[in-house]
């Protein structure tokens, strides 16, 4: 059973996602905060898998931390690490003018691709 907590991670997850969508159906959309969401989703969905098993959220922003956080868990994490590998470039590289990095369409797409997967993947241990 999921308590509110987590619940409540990955509900925070499902409003990056639902923002993503409202902005992809955009004519002239902005990658970069898509990448951003998309990054945003899969820390809070591997949160809320960490939660789920009690454990110590740490105020981490690196995907691979808390990959390696939850296969202490299941180590069938390790399925998703390209995913996480990939959504880890766009946290600060989307948001900070001296890291500022243009991502393109495609970016931003595969973005949601992969943080769409971790979902799926997370919901999946959890139910």
């Amino acid at each position: 059973m999921l308590t509110d907590y987590v619940k409540s991670w990955f509900s925070r997850a499902d409003e990056d996602l639902a923002l993503i969508a409202v902005l992809l159906k955009e004519k002239a959309f902005f990658p970069n905060p898509i990448c951003f969401h998309a990054e945003q989703a899969a820390e809070k969905y591997l949160k809320g898998f960490l939660a789920h098993h009690e454990l110590h959220v740490r105020k981490v922003h690196d995907l691979e931390t808390l990959v390696e956080d939850c296969k202490k868990v299941d180590q069938s994490f390790e399925e998703v690490l390209d995913d996480v590998i990939f959504l880890n470039q766009f946290y600060i590289e989307s948001r900070y003018p001296d890291d500022y990095i243009v991502f393109s369409s495609e970016d931003s797409k595969e973005a949601c691709v992969r943080a769409e997967k971790i979902k799926e993947f997370v919901l999946g241990k959890v139910k």
